[in-house]
C-alpha cells in the first residue's frame, strides 16, 4: 500500500513541483516553448473571441473582400498579417487553424493513448501468446512510416477531420503500447506486485492500482513528444489535399494555398509555415525537458 501511494505521488506530485524547482544546468524550465504551447491553447480555446475576422470571410461582403485581396502584411491594423488571394484575413485563419490542430491532436492522441496503454498493460503483464500477438501488431504498425500509413487510410476513407483523426490514432497507438509494455515488464517482478498477487488481489486491480501509476511518467513524456508529430502529420495531409476540405482554416491548407504565390504573396505560406515550425519545435523541446526531469536515470541526485 505504501509503495502504491508513493508511486501515485511520484507520478502526479512531481509534475506539479517541476516549476518550483530551481533551474539547474541541462534542466532549465523551457519558458519559451511553454509560452508557445500556452499561446496555441489560448488561441484554440478563445478563437471566436480574439479572431478579428471570420476565417471564411462570412462577416464581409464580396466587394469588401475583393478590395482586400492580397493585402501585404503590416500595412493595416485591420489585417496585420495581410490577406490571401480571396481576401481572407491571414491572422484570423491562423488563429482558427490553431483550434483545428488542437482538436485533432487532443482527440487523436487521446484515442491512441487509450488503446496503446491498455494493450501495453495487458501485453506486459499477461505475457505468453497474448504478448506475442499484441507485439506483432505493434511491429506491423511501426514497420511503416506514420505519414505513409495516414496517407493510405485517408486515401481509402476520403478527406475529413474524422478520417484524419482515425488515421493518426491508428498509427500512434503502437508507440504507446511498446513503451508501456517495456515499463510493465520491469515492474511486474517488483515486490509490491508479488505481494499483491499473494494477497489475492485480482489481476485487473493490480494493473490499474499498482502498475499503471508507475507508467504515468512515461506516458506524459511520450505524449509531449508525439503532439508535435501529430500536428506535423495533420499539416502534411492538409498540404497534400488529403486533410480538411479546401477553404477550411488549417495551417497545412494555408501553406498549400500560398505555394503558387510565393513570389507575389509570400506571406500566405510564410506565416502558417512559421507557426507549424514553432509549435512542433516547442513541443519537442518541452518533451525533452519533461523527459530529463521525470526520468530517474537522467535526473541528477
Amino acid at each position: 500500500m505504501a509503495t502504491r501511494v508513493e508511486a501515485v505521488g511520484t507520478a502526479l506530485g512531481r509534475v506539479s513541483r517541476l516549476w518550483r524547482r530551481p533551474a539547474r544546468r541541462g534542466a532549465r524550465i523551457p519558458y519559451v516553448p511553454s509560452a508557445i504551447v500556452g499561446l496555441l491553447l489560448f488561441c484554440a480555446i478563445f478563437a471566436n473571441v480574439i479572431s478579428p475576422h471570420h476565417p471564411r470571410g462570412a462577416d464581409e461582403t464580396q466587394r469588401e473582400r475583393v478590395v482586400k485581396t492580397l493585402v501585404p502584411p503590416f500595412q493595416s491594423w485591420d489585417n496585420i498579417l495581410g490577406t490571401d488571394r480571396k481576401g481572407l484575413d491571414i491572422l484570423s485563419r491562423m488563429i482558427h487553424g490553431a483550434r483545428t490542430s488542437a482538436i485533432i491532436s487532443l482527440i487523436a492522441l487521446g484515442s491512441g493513448v487509450t488503446v496503446g496503454t491498455v494493450l501495453g498493460l495487458v501485453a506486459g503483464y499477461r505475457g505468453g501468446w497474448v504478448d506475442a500477438v499484441i507485439m506483432r501488431l505493434v511491429d506491423a504498425a511501426l514497420a511503416f512510416p506514420l505519414i505513409l500509413v495516414a496517407l493510405l487510410i485517408v486515401v481509402v476513407l476520403g478527406p475529413g477531420i474524422q478520417n484524419i483523426i482515425l488515421a493518426i490514432a491508428a498509427t500512434v497507438w503502437a508507440r504507446f503500447a511498446r513503451q508501456v509494455r517495456g515499463e510493465v515488464l520491469s515492474l511486474k517482478g517488483r515486490e509490491f506486485v508479488t505481494l499483491a498477487k499473494i494477497a489475492g488481489v485480482p489481476e485487473h486491480q493490480i494493473i490499474i492500482k499498482h502498475i499503471f501509476p508507475n507508467v504515468v511518467n512515461t506516458l506524459l513524456i511520450v505524449i509531449s513528444l508525439q503532439v508535435g508529430q501529430v500536428i506535423l502529420t495533420e499539416a502534411s495531409l492538409s498540404f497534400l489535399g488529403l486533410g480538411l476540405p479546401p477553404g477550411d482554416p488549417a495551417w497545412g491548407i494555408m501553406v498549400a494555398e500560398g505555394r503558387n504565390f510565393v513570389i507575389d504573396a509570400w506571406w500566405m505560406s510564410l506565416f502558417p509555415g512559421i507557426a507549424i515550425t514553432m509549435v512542433v519545435l516547442a513541443f519537442n523541446f518541452f518533451g525533452d525537458w519533461l523527459r530529463d526531469t521525470l526520468d530517474p536515470k537522467l535526473r541528477r541526485i
